[in-house]
């Protein structure tokens, strides 16, 4: 009997959190790709108050912009590649983004691919205005590090955090430089 996929698209992953778990036998979804339970967007909003617009940068097949859609928020949706999204703003290479798709107060809300994580924070963080913050659903473990701490912590330490599970949580910081 063939194995099903799942919603995430992968037929190994399972949910023990919000976020999805990479932890697979031997298939590994391109470029990283795990989607996150749309009731995160729920949970987040329930201690967290995002700017009313939202740029979703890996938005994958759009589980959390539909979500925010729905609580009404504006979100322009983007991801490096067209994953079949209704609602898809275009591909970007959200790593090599030189300018943001807003003007004003937005924020940047995603599920970032764990292996870039870092990455997407800081360029979240160079993106945004002065007090617009990004918002990252990542596993804890995150958290850990001395190079992280090097790296993006020490200059630019969280403004503070919300974990779902003991797996799944949102980081938020704040831009400072922009």
């Amino acid at each position: 009997m063939a194995r099903q996929k799942d919603w995430t698209g992968n037929g190994n992953s399972v949910w023990k959190t919000l976020g999805a778990s990479n932890h697979t036998g031997n298939e590994r979804e391109q470029d990283d790709y795990y989607a996150t339970d749309p009731i995160a967007i729920d949970k987040l909003l329930t201690v967290e108050r995002p700017h009313k617009q939202i740029w979703e940068c890996a938005c994958g097949a759009g589980h959390l912009a539909e979500r925010l859609k729905k609580q009404g928020y504006e979100v322009i949706s983007t991801d490096i590649r067209d994953r079949g999204y209704a609602h898809f703003d275009g591909e970007i290479d959200f790593l090599s983004a030189q300018n943001a798709p807003f003007s004003g107060d937005f924020d940047i809300l995603t599920n970032p691919p764990y292996k870039y994580g870092k990455e997407f924070v800081q360029k979240a963080l160079e993106l945004l205005p002065i007090g617009c913050r990004c918002y990252m659903f990542l596993k804890l473990t995150f958290l850990e590090g001395k190079a992280r701490f090097q790296q993006l912590y020490k200059d630019t330490p969280p403004r503070g955090y919300s974990c779902f599970q003991s797996e799944c949580f949102v980081l938020r910081m704040a831009s400072l430089t922009r």
